[in-house]
Protein backbone atom coordinates (compact mmCIF):
# COMPACT_ATOMS: atom_id res chain seq x y z
CA UNK A 1 0.00 0.00 0.00
CA UNK A 2 1.20 3.50 -0.83
CA UNK A 3 2.50 5.49 2.13
CA UNK A 4 0.69 8.81 2.57
CA UNK A 5 3.53 10.93 3.92
CA UNK A 6 6.19 11.63 1.28
CA UNK A 7 9.93 11.99 1.66
CA UNK A 8 11.46 15.30 0.59
CA UNK A 9 14.90 14.93 -0.99
CA UNK A 10 16.43 18.35 -1.63
CA UNK A 11 19.71 18.84 -3.50
CA UNK A 12 21.54 22.13 -3.11
CA UNK A 13 23.16 24.15 -5.89
CA UNK A 14 22.92 27.35 -7.89
CA UNK A 15 20.45 27.74 -10.76
CA UNK A 16 21.63 28.69 -14.25
CA UNK A 17 23.67 27.20 -17.05
CA UNK A 18 27.01 28.68 -15.97
CA UNK A 19 26.89 26.87 -12.61
CA UNK A 20 25.57 23.55 -13.93
CA UNK A 21 28.80 21.50 -13.73
CA UNK A 22 30.33 23.32 -10.73
CA UNK A 23 31.50 21.38 -7.69
CA UNK A 24 29.01 23.41 -5.62
CA UNK A 25 26.19 21.93 -7.73
CA UNK A 26 26.83 18.29 -6.94
CA UNK A 27 23.59 18.29 -4.89
CA UNK A 28 21.65 19.18 -8.06
CA UNK A 29 23.55 16.47 -9.97
CA UNK A 30 22.53 13.84 -7.41
CA UNK A 31 18.87 14.91 -7.67
CA UNK A 32 19.02 14.67 -11.48
CA UNK A 33 20.47 11.15 -11.23
CA UNK A 34 17.80 10.18 -8.67
CA UNK A 35 15.05 11.55 -10.94
CA UNK A 36 16.35 9.30 -13.74
CA UNK A 37 16.46 6.29 -11.42
CA UNK A 38 12.85 6.64 -10.20
CA UNK A 39 11.64 7.73 -13.64
CA UNK A 40 10.43 11.21 -12.87
CA UNK A 41 11.16 14.67 -14.25
CA UNK A 42 11.75 17.96 -12.49
CA UNK A 43 9.41 20.22 -14.41
CA UNK A 44 7.14 21.98 -11.94
CA UNK A 45 8.12 25.03 -9.93
CA UNK A 46 6.75 25.19 -6.39
CA UNK A 47 8.00 27.45 -3.61
CA UNK A 48 10.95 28.59 -5.74
CA UNK A 49 12.13 25.04 -6.39
CA UNK A 50 12.11 22.78 -9.42
CA UNK A 51 10.32 19.69 -8.20
CA UNK A 52 9.49 16.20 -9.38
CA UNK A 53 7.30 13.58 -7.74
CA UNK A 54 7.97 9.86 -7.93
CA UNK A 55 7.40 6.56 -6.18
CA UNK A 56 9.92 3.98 -5.01
CA UNK A 57 8.70 0.73 -3.45
CA UNK A 58 5.32 2.27 -2.50
CA UNK A 59 7.02 5.28 -0.90
CA UNK A 60 6.25 8.73 -2.28
CA UNK A 61 9.28 10.92 -2.96
CA UNK A 62 9.37 14.63 -3.74
CA UNK A 63 12.62 15.77 -5.35
CA UNK A 64 13.55 19.43 -5.09
CA UNK A 65 16.24 21.69 -6.51
CA UNK A 66 15.83 25.13 -4.89
CA UNK A 67 16.19 27.92 -7.47
CA UNK A 68 16.93 30.58 -4.85
CA UNK A 69 20.74 30.36 -5.13
CA UNK A 70 22.56 28.25 -2.59
CA UNK A 71 22.68 30.75 0.28
CA UNK A 72 18.88 31.04 0.48
CA UNK A 73 17.96 27.38 0.01
CA UNK A 74 15.89 27.41 3.22
CA UNK A 75 13.41 29.83 1.64
CA UNK A 76 12.43 26.98 -0.64
CA UNK A 77 12.90 23.90 1.58
CA UNK A 78 11.04 25.34 4.59
CA UNK A 79 7.81 26.18 2.71
CA UNK A 80 7.90 22.83 0.84
CA UNK A 81 8.08 20.98 4.16
CA UNK A 82 5.19 22.96 5.60
CA UNK A 83 2.99 22.64 2.52
CA UNK A 84 3.45 18.88 2.18
CA UNK A 85 3.47 18.37 5.99
CA UNK A 86 6.77 16.54 5.85
CA UNK A 87 8.20 15.56 9.24
CA UNK A 88 11.90 16.26 9.78
CA UNK A 89 12.75 12.54 9.76
CA UNK A 90 11.57 12.39 6.12
CA UNK A 91 13.75 15.28 4.94
CA UNK A 92 17.13 14.55 3.36
CA UNK A 93 19.37 17.37 2.07
CA UNK A 94 22.21 16.58 -0.36
CA UNK A 95 25.13 19.01 -0.60
CA UNK A 96 28.82 19.34 -1.43
CA UNK A 97 31.45 19.20 1.30
CA UNK A 98 34.97 20.64 1.09
CA UNK A 99 36.18 18.70 4.14
CA UNK A 100 35.53 15.29 2.60
CA UNK A 101 37.84 13.95 -0.12
CA UNK A 102 36.34 13.71 -3.59
CA UNK A 103 34.41 10.46 -3.95
CA UNK A 104 33.48 10.17 -0.27
CA UNK A 105 29.88 10.11 0.92
CA UNK A 106 28.71 10.78 4.47
CA UNK A 107 25.10 10.35 5.54
CA UNK A 108 24.17 11.68 8.98
CA UNK A 109 20.85 11.95 10.88
CA UNK A 110 21.72 15.39 12.30
CA UNK A 111 24.70 17.68 12.85
CA UNK A 112 26.10 21.12 12.30
CA UNK A 113 26.18 23.01 9.02
CA UNK A 114 29.97 22.94 8.57
CA UNK A 115 29.75 26.54 7.36
CA UNK A 116 27.73 25.41 4.31
CA UNK A 117 25.56 28.45 3.58
CA UNK A 118 22.68 26.48 2.06
CA UNK A 119 22.49 24.28 5.15
CA UNK A 120 22.64 27.33 7.42
CA UNK A 121 19.66 28.78 5.55
CA UNK A 122 17.65 25.54 5.92
CA UNK A 123 18.41 25.24 9.65
CA UNK A 124 17.33 28.87 10.14
CA UNK A 125 14.08 28.28 8.24
CA UNK A 126 12.97 25.06 9.90
CA UNK A 127 14.41 25.87 13.32
CA UNK A 128 16.26 22.59 13.79
CA UNK A 129 19.43 20.71 12.82
CA UNK A 130 17.69 17.35 13.30
CA UNK A 131 17.27 16.21 9.74
CA UNK A 132 19.28 13.86 7.53
CA UNK A 133 22.00 15.18 5.28
CA UNK A 134 24.09 13.46 2.64
CA UNK A 135 27.44 15.18 2.21
CA UNK A 136 29.21 14.56 -1.08
CA UNK A 137 32.96 15.12 -0.84
CA UNK A 138 34.55 17.52 -3.32
CA UNK A 139 37.96 17.80 -1.58
CA UNK A 140 39.97 20.85 -0.60
CA UNK A 141 41.24 23.40 -3.13
CA UNK A 142 44.83 22.97 -4.29
CA UNK A 143 47.55 25.29 -3.02
CA UNK A 144 46.28 28.69 -1.95
CA UNK A 145 43.16 28.71 -4.09
CA UNK A 146 40.23 30.43 -2.39
CA UNK A 147 37.57 27.84 -1.42
CA UNK A 148 34.88 30.20 -2.76
CA UNK A 149 36.50 30.09 -6.21
CA UNK A 150 37.15 26.35 -5.98
CA UNK A 151 33.51 25.39 -5.39
CA UNK A 152 32.40 27.48 -8.38
CA UNK A 153 34.77 25.62 -10.74
CA UNK A 154 33.85 22.46 -12.61
CA UNK A 155 35.30 19.12 -11.54
CA UNK A 156 38.71 18.41 -13.10
CA UNK A 157 39.00 15.73 -15.85
CA UNK A 158 39.99 12.74 -13.63
CA UNK A 159 37.13 13.59 -11.25
CA UNK A 160 34.68 13.97 -14.14
CA UNK A 161 35.52 10.41 -15.16
CA UNK A 162 34.61 9.07 -11.70
CA UNK A 163 31.68 11.42 -11.07
CA UNK A 164 28.94 9.19 -12.61
CA UNK A 165 29.91 6.40 -10.20
CA UNK A 166 29.80 8.82 -7.26
CA UNK A 167 26.35 10.07 -8.33
CA UNK A 168 25.03 6.52 -8.79
CA UNK A 169 26.25 5.54 -5.33
CA UNK A 170 24.66 8.66 -3.82
CA UNK A 171 21.37 7.61 -5.44
CA UNK A 172 21.71 4.11 -3.93
CA UNK A 173 22.36 5.72 -0.54
CA UNK A 174 19.20 7.85 -0.77
CA UNK A 175 17.01 4.93 -1.84
CA UNK A 176 18.44 2.86 1.03
CA UNK A 177 17.58 5.73 3.42
CA UNK A 178 14.01 5.78 2.09
CA UNK A 179 13.55 2.01 2.09
CA UNK A 180 15.63 0.65 4.95
CA UNK A 181 16.18 3.64 7.22
CA UNK A 182 19.14 5.83 7.99
CA UNK A 183 21.14 3.41 10.15
CA UNK A 184 21.30 0.76 7.47
CA UNK A 185 22.07 3.31 4.75
CA UNK A 186 24.89 4.81 6.84
CA UNK A 187 26.42 1.38 7.50
CA UNK A 188 26.25 0.40 3.84
CA UNK A 189 27.40 3.57 2.12
CA UNK A 190 29.38 5.96 4.36
CA UNK A 191 32.98 6.28 3.23
CA UNK A 192 34.95 6.30 -0.04
CA UNK A 193 32.91 5.32 -3.10
CA UNK A 194 35.87 4.07 -5.17
CA UNK A 195 37.87 1.04 -4.09
CA UNK A 196 41.45 1.84 -3.19
CA UNK A 197 40.69 5.42 -2.06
Amino acid sequence: MMEKIPYLIAGLGNPGRKYRQNRHNVGFMVINALADEINTQLRRVEFRALIGKGVFDSKRIILAKPQTYMNESGQSVGPLMRFYRIPQERLLVVHDDLDLPFGTLRLRPTGGTGGQKGMESIVAQIGSKDFARLRVGIGRPPGRMDPRDYVLHDFDPPQKKDLPFVLDTAVETILSFVNEGIEQAMNAFNGPVMEGD
